[in-house]
């Protein structure tokens, strides 16, 4: 019976350890999701000015900051770094685990489309006319 009990807790808290993961998860009141289906994600971030958000991971992505701004970005491994965002200047992010910090005075406004499965095969596409 101790087996049995063991081992659920460990389930439990492995199912609970990769939730608390996902951004909207681990905050709620700074992340929204605006849209998603089966390809993408795509998420609202709001950072207060020196405000904080809590460790999270992100599968790849393309970032688009609403706002200039400049963030901390703080790693597992407890190495850090900043970066600096002009609003509307879309960059492309590898998969990542980090938590960040808005540096600024001014909140930090972001849209975030995180990639979940690879696209259809570009032959469908060739197929069409004006695609």
């Amino acid at each position: 019976m101790r087996r049995v009990l063991f081992v659920a807790t460990v389930v439990c808290l492995a199912v609970s350890t990769a939730k608390a993961q996902d951004p909207v998860k681990v905050d709620p009141n700074n992340w929204k999701v605006e849209f998603e289906n089966a390809q993408v994600r795509v998420l609202r971030v709001h950072i207060p000015p020196h405000g904080k958000l809590g460790m999270h991971e992100h599968p790849a992505s393309v970032l688009v900051p609403l706002t200039d701004s400049r963030v901390k970005d703080s790693f597992p491994d407890g190495k850090t770094s900043e970066r600096q965002f002009k609003a509307g200047q879309a960059s492309w992010r590898d998969a990542l685990k980090h938590a960040n910090e808005n540096l600024g005075d001014t909140p930090v406004e972001s849209i975030l489309v995180e990639l979940k499965a690879k696209p259809a095969a570009a032959k469908d596409n060739a197929k069409k006319p004006g695609i």
